[in-house]
């Protein structure tokens, strides 16, 4: 069994779609806790590194052979919680990250949370040391996107993000666009097939590596 532990109500669906996919059989524990963010954001992901250590315990008691945290500002205490546990825990951006490092050193990071920009920027920095390669991280944060994935205008917040993904890649100069949060994914589609640079998303991946993991 893989143990999920997202902030938003929206990712089950999806992951579940993902697992129908990619790993037919797997068995899903999904944990809903979108009150870790709020604090989060607050607090610091280290301000609430103990409740997300708590909640992941819960389902590796449950059975859990891995466990995929889905939101990216507390992807760094998640994957910290794992020696603890006993288990593998994988960000869910990570696999993202490498693939960011690997298609070349400008790399632009897309954010609709601000507390979700430092650590993926150091994700990457991460990623970029352990290949020994070179990469310059830029970040932008999309105005009032948030506040329109909170109040439920989906379709706002992806035409939103997909307009500032447009713009990065028009105006050139980048190896790879990195879409931060698992939210974001579904702006990709919007954006078309063109010569801008490959935009990145986290959930395929993600749910790849961690199939990996629990099945291991």
């Amino acid at each position: 069994m893989l143990a999920l532990l997202h902030t938003s109500p929206v990712h089950v669906p999806v992951f579940d779609a993902l697992r129908d996919g990619e790993a037919p059989g797997l068995r899903l524990r999904h944990l809903v806790r979108p009150e870790l963010l709020a604090a989060a954001r607050e607090l610091g992901p280290e301000g609430v590194a103990e409740e997300v250590a708590g909640a992941l315990g819960e389902v590796v008691r449950a059975g859990a052979r891995a466990a995929l945290c889905t939101c990216s500002t507390l992807g760094p205490v998640a994957e910290a919680a794992g020696p603890a546990l006993g288990v593998p825990v994988l960000r869910v951006d990570r696999p993202m990250a490498a693939a960011a490092v690997a298609a070349g050193p400008r790399i632009a990071v897309l954010a609709a949370v601000a507390s979700t920009l430092a650590p993926t920027g150091e994700l990457i920095a991460e990623e970029a040391h352990r290949a020994g390669r070179r990469a310059e991280v830029r970040t932008l944060l999309v105005p009032h996107a948030w506040e329109r994935f909170e109040s439920g205008d989906q379709e706002g917040y992806l035409a939103a993000v997909a307009d500032a993904a447009r713009r990065l890649r028009a105006a050139g100069g980048l190896d790879a666009l990195v879409l931060a949060q698992a939210s974001m994914a579904p702006a990709a589609d919007l954006l078309g097939d063109d010569d801008g640079a490959p935009v990145l998303t986290s959930p395929r991946t993600g749910l790849v590596a961690a199939a990996q993991l629990a099945s291991g």
